[in-house]
């Protein structure tokens, strides 16, 4: 299946689609289930709910905005996968209000974490709603991207200050929260009593390089693409990601 959210937006989405998508298919083979039982928490608009729910899912996503939430159902309707795509208004804080506990093959947590007020139990409670033999997406901004960020756009006493801040913050009118280190998601997800799996980091170059080159240069987005896929996996490269996605499995699922 091509890549969802060419072609721009592939930039940001492209690493963590195809983990996501290859994750999903292992579940199919090991459940010997075609249609998964997909929760994507703070899944907005859809930006994967619907292409997961195009691979033949089931898609519920809780998001506290009524907005991105009927957003999300002109999205799901547009692309033909309205009937396997539930929207519900929600947080992460209260999720077992309006979803079951332990009733999911897979879990989405997408740019939730750094908004919640405890990240370690922010992650305890999505893994609760997964199945004994379930599989967990944990995306979550990267301390590293935003540290070069801010000295690459001159402000270096900002870049200092995230970079020795608990919560990778750079001042009081950073509107992030919280930012992770690659280390610190995995002991998050490890924590939860999952078992940590891939780690990649997302969007190492695409913030970096001027959009201008990459919408007027012959090729160069699919060049860039092949650059981000192929520094993903490399350690040395997740320090300075803008966000790190992290893949945790259940002790059942590590084991099938």
């Amino acid at each position: 299946m091509p890549d969802p959210m060419r072609p721009r937006a592939s930039l940001r989405t492209a690493v963590v689609w195809e983990v996501l998508q290859d994750a999903l298919d292992r579940r199919v083979k090991a459940t010997g289930r075609d249609a998964l039982d997909v929760l994507d928490t703070g899944g907005g608009s859809g930006n994967f709910a619907v292409p997961v729910a195009r691979l033949g899912h089931n898609v519920t996503v809780v998001d506290p905005s009524p907005n991105a939430l009927f957003a999300l159902e002109r999205r799901a309707a547009e692309a033909g996968v309205a009937d396997r795509v539930t929207g519900v208004q929600g947080d992460a804080h209260g999720l077992f209000d309006v979803v079951e506990r332990g009733g999911y093959d897979a879990v989405l947590c997408h740019g939730v974490l750094e908004y919640v007020d405890d990240p370690a139990e922010g992650v305890r409670n999505v893994v609760a709603a997964l199945r004994p033999d379930g599989v967990l997406s944990l995306l979550a901004a990267g301390l590293g991207g935003a540290v070069f960020a801010r000295a690459l756009a001159g402000h270096f006493t900002e870049a200092r200050q995230a970079l020795g801040d608990p919560d990778g913050r750079w001042g009081a009118g950073d509107p992030v929260p919280h930012r992770f280190t690659a280390e610190q998601l995995t002991a998050l997800v490890e924590g939860a009593g999952l078992t940590a799996g891939a780690v990649h980091g997302v969007r190492v170059f695409a913030d970096l390089v001027p959009g201008v080159l990459v919408d007027t240069e012959p090729g160069a987005l699919d060049a860039l693409l092949r650059l981000e896929a192929a520094a993903a996996e490399l350690p040395a490269f997740h320090s300075v990601a803008t966000q790190i996605h992290v893949l945790g499995v259940t002790r059942g699922a590590a084991e099938a």
